[in-house]
């Protein structure tokens, strides 16, 4: 291994085009060696992902920059589904022997992740955790009540939570897991590639517009996400037809696939938006021209944990409308600045949010601005520096 002070073992479940860019940029701190650990290749040799009804393999390289292992050969072949579908009997011994200082666990969905936590206590090495959970995420109660008195319990055990937002924070305290235990590690994308792409395309919307067969004269509503109800995408199809009939020259971009596309198809037809583009499933490196070719950008979702996208399309300069279940919320989204906040599931509120950022151009463009002043600082340098509180105040208590 590296002579740096400490080594980290990040367990994953795979290689996750938002975590690997991290990864690389917490390995060029001095201090800091991360090496991934992962259960199976799924996203590098094209899995069927259930929410895009589709086999995807992202067209981004997610092993540059840092070490990463996958655990035996049996990685080949898993697919990350349900809790047991990620056992992992490696992991025991990829932790217990392989000389980390810290085991970094995201969450508890499998197996595999319960058996490092172990493997870590039984050598005390120490855990941090960094979860998306936080307290609007809709559960039944039973569920709710189960797994929370257990994770208080499981928690006490926890040397550092590593929190991705304000709500995420808000639910660690909730589970009584004191302050000094809690590291601002915010969920965040690569800025600096969507930054510089979107940079890049400046001066080529009419291009790209084109490219995609979008017209050059009217707004451009973006929905870019899986097609599934959770999301939503159908509330959007009423909302834009609802403008349209207010006499206002909108046009819908829908981008990605999934279980209601028919769905969808039908509607967009039924309403009379029949000039609506579906792009498809469009991968990594082809999204900010997605973004480019864009004026707002929707995300009508209800128990979201977080919404990267919300991150990605405010780095190429979009105003964003977001309902108040997307964990982002409270960080990302501010009233009337770079967008609006809407209810979810609630057509009307939807309506009355596009209206309020679409209704003058120039404020459009200035929450567009403000999209992209407030994501600046929303980065993998904030990550650093909050990874560097942890590993210090570990350093302290020890």
């Amino acid at each position: 291994m590296e002579h740096k002070s400490f080594h980290v073992a990040v367990v994953n479940s795979h290689p996750v085009q938002y975590f690997a860019p991290l990864y690389a940029y917490l390995s060029r701190d001095a201090d800091i060696a991360v090496t991934a650990v992962y259960c199976s290749d799924s996203s590098l040799r094209g899995e069927m992902d259930p929410g895009f009804g589709q086999p995807v393999a992202w067209n981004v390289d997610l092993l540059a920059g840092y070490r990463s292992i996958f655990l035996g050969r049996r990685a080949r072949n898993r697919t990350p589904r349900g809790f047991f579908s990620l056992v992992c009997p490696e992991i025991w011994g990829e932790v217990r022997t392989g000389g980390y200082d810290v085991v970094w666990l995201h969450g508890y969905a499998y197996a595999a992740y319960l058996l490092a936590f172990l493997a870590a206590k039984s050598r005390r090495i120490p855990v941090f955790i960094r979860s998306e959970t936080h307290l609007r995420l809709a559960r039944p109660r039973w569920r709710r009540w189960l797994r929370d008195g257990v994770l208080r319990i499981a928690y006490r055990f926890v040397d550092g939570f590593l929190s991705i937002g304000s709500a995420n924070r808000e639910y660690y305290r909730a589970l009584g897991v004191p302050e000094a235990r809690i590291f601002n590690v915010p969920y965040t994308v690569d800025n600096d590639r969507f930054m510089a792409v979107a940079r890049s395309l400046t001066g080529r919307r009419d291009e790209v517009r084109k490219a995609y067969g979008l017209p050059l004269d009217q707004l451009v509503v973006l929905y870019a996400s899986k097609f599934t109800r959770r999301k939503h995408p159908d509330d959007l199809v009423a909302a834009v037809a609802r403008l349209r009939d207010d006499g206002l020259r909108v046009t819908l971009f829908l981008v990605g696939t999934g279980e209601m596309e028919a769905e969808l198809r039908a509607a967009v037809h039924r309403r009379g938006l029949d000039d609506t583009i579906f792009a498809g499933f469009v991968n990594q490196a082809e999204l900010p021209l997605v973004y480019a070719a864009s004026d707002v950008f929707v995300l009508p979702s209800e128990n979201e944990p977080w919404g990267l996208i919300v991150n990605e399309v405010m780095c190429a300069g979009l105003p964003v409308i977001v309902s108040d279940e997307v964990g982002c919320v409270p960080d990302l989204v501010r009233d009337g600045i770079n967008g609006a906040q809407m209810k979810a599931g609630d057509v009307d509120s939807l309506v009355t949010a596009l209206k309020s950022v679409i209704a003058d151009d120039e404020n459009r463009r200035a929450m567009g601005r403000a999209s992209l002043q407030i994501i600046q600082d929303w980065s993998y340098e904030r990550c650093r520096l909050g990874v560097r509180d942890a590993l210090a105040a570990l350093s302290e208590s020890r």
